[in-house]
C-alpha cells in the first residue's frame, strides 16, 4: 500500500504521524511511504532520517495526500478537504462528535475514516487515546498552575503554597487516564486535590494509588457545585468514547467562582465538559468568562511534540500496519478494536455516537463493510 504522511497544519501542531522507526516497519512489510518535506521538524526529526529509514520525501501536501492511506495526528482541516476522495483511508484522531462539517465531508466523499480515539479493546480501554490523555492530563495541571499566576490573569495562588499559607485547591472532573495524570502532577506540586467520578472502582483505585494525598467524591450536581465554587483550578477530564462530553459545569457555576480562578478543559476536542469552554490555540490559549481564566487548547500535547510523537506512534503503528497489510475491511473483520475505529466508510457514518451527535443516518460498520 502507498502510505502518505503530510505535515500537520493545525496552529502550533508540532507532532507528526510517523517516526523513522514507523517508516522502517512499513517499508519492511513491502509498503511505500511518502513523507512531506519538513513534516517531522517540529518533533526534531530531520528529512534525512526518514530517507535513511526508506521513505520517499515529497514536496507538497498534495503529494502526501495522494497516497492510498494517510497517517496523521490531528483531524483534517477545511484546507485539506479537497484531498478527500473515494477509496482514501485517513488514519488519525478525528473527534467527529465535535466536527459536523468534517463528518459530512468524510461521508460525502466516501473516505474510510479510522479514528485513533475509538479503537477500543475488549476491556473497554482506548490504547491509542491513552498516551495523549497521559500527556494532556499532566500538562493540564502544569498549564493551570501557570495560568494562576497574576500576570496571566490568575488570582496569584501558588498550588503548593509555602509554610504558613494555604495550598491551591485543584478539582478534577473525571478520574480516568487524564484525571489520574492530572492528579499526579497536582499532588506533586503540593496542591490540595479533589477528584470527582461516578465509578466506585475508579475512586477506590485512585485512593489506593495516592493514599491520603487526594480526596475522591461521587460526581453529582451538589458535589460538583460545592467543589467548583471554592476551587482555584478546575480540570475537565471527562470522556464518553467517541461522543460529545457532557456539560458538568454551567456558566452560572463559573460565575460563582472567585475571580482569577482557572479552568482547563481537556475534553474540549470532544465538545468540552464546561459550558463556557470553546476551542483555543497555542497562539491564543486563554480567555476570560466572568473573570475566570479558561485554557481550552484542543491540541495540548502538540506543545510537547517530542514526547507526544513518540508516545503516540508507539501505539498507532501496529494498527496502521494491520490496515496497510489487509485493507480496512479485512483488518476490521479480523480485529474488533479496528472495527470500532471505523467512523466513516463507503459514504456512511459508521460510529453510532457520531451519527447521533449530528442527527445523521447511522449505518452499522459491519453492514457498511459488506
Amino acid at each position: 500500500m502507498l502510505i502518505g504522511v503530510p505535515k500537520e497544519i493545525k496552529t502550533r501542531e508540532y507532532r507528526v504521524g510517523m517516526t523513522p522507526a514507523g517508516v522502517r516497519a512499513f517499508v519492511g512489510r513491502g509498503h511505500k511511504v511518502l513523507v512531506q518535506q519538513g513534516a517531522g521538524e517540529g518533533s526534531g526529526i530531520k528529512d534525512e532520517a526518514y530517507v535513511r529509514a526508506g521513505a520517499t520525501m515529497v514536496p507538497t501536501a498534495a503529494d502526501a495526500w495522494g497516497a492510498e492511506m494517510v497517517v496523521k495526528v490531528k483531524e483534517p482541516l477545511a484546507a485539506e478537504y479537497g484531498f478527500f476522495r473515494k477509496d482514501l483511508i485517513v488514519y488519525t484522531y478525528l473527534h467527529l462528535a465535535a466536527e459536523p462539517e468534517l463528518t459530512k465531508k468524510l461521508a460525502e466523499t466516501g473516505v474510510a475514516g479510522v479514528a485513533y480515539e475509538t479503537i477500543e479493546l475488549a476491556d473497554g480501554s482506548l490504547p491509542l487515546l491513552r498516551p495523549m490523555s497521559e500527556v494532556a492530563g499532566r500538562m493540564s495541571a502544569q498549564v493551570g498552575a501557570a495560568c494562576l499566576q497574576k500576570e496571566r490573569g490568575g488570582k496569584g495562588v501558588l498550588l503548593g503554597g509555602v509554610p504558613g499559607t494555604r495550598r491551591g485547591r485543584v478539582v478534577i472532573l473525571g478520574g480516568g487516564v487524564v484525571g489520574k495524570n492530572a492528579a499526579t502532577i497536582a499532588v506533586g506540586m503540593g496542591a490540595q486535590v479533589t477528584v470527582l467520578d461516578v465509578r466506585g472502582q475508579t475512586m477506590e483505585y485512585l485512593e489506593d494509588v495516592f493514599g491520603g494525598a487526594i480526596e475522591t467524591l461521587y460526581s453529582n450536581a451538589d458535589n460538583i457545585e460545592a467543589c467548583v465554587q471554592r476551587a482555584d483550578l478546575v480540570i475537565g477530564a471527562v470522556l464518553v468514547t467517541g461522543a460529545k462530553a457532557p456539560k458538568l459545569v454551567t456558566e452560572k457555576l463559573i460565575s460563582e467562582m472567585e475571580k482569577g480562578s482557572v479552568v482547563v478543559d481537556v475534553a474540549v476536542d470532544q465538545g468540552g465538559c464546561i459550558e463556557t469552554c470553546r476551542p483555543t490555540t497555542h497562539d491564543n490559549p486563554t480567555y476570560e468568562v466572568h473573570g475566570v481564566v479558561h485554557y481550552c487548547v484542543a491540541n495540548m500535547p502538540g506543545a510537547v511534540s517530542h514526547t507526544s510523537t513518540w508516545a503516540l506512534t508507539n501505539t498507532t503503528l501496529q494498527y496502521g500496519l494491520a490496515i496497510a497489510d489487509k485493507g480496512v475491511a479485512a483488518a476490521a473483520r479480523a480485529d474488533r478494536a479496528v472495527l470500532l475505529g471505523v467512523n466513516t466508510f463507503g459514504g456512511a457514518v459508521t460510529y453510532g455516537p457520531v451519527a447521533q451527535a449530528h442527527n445523521l443516518e447511522y449505518v452499522p460498520v459491519e453492514r457498511a463493510l459488506g
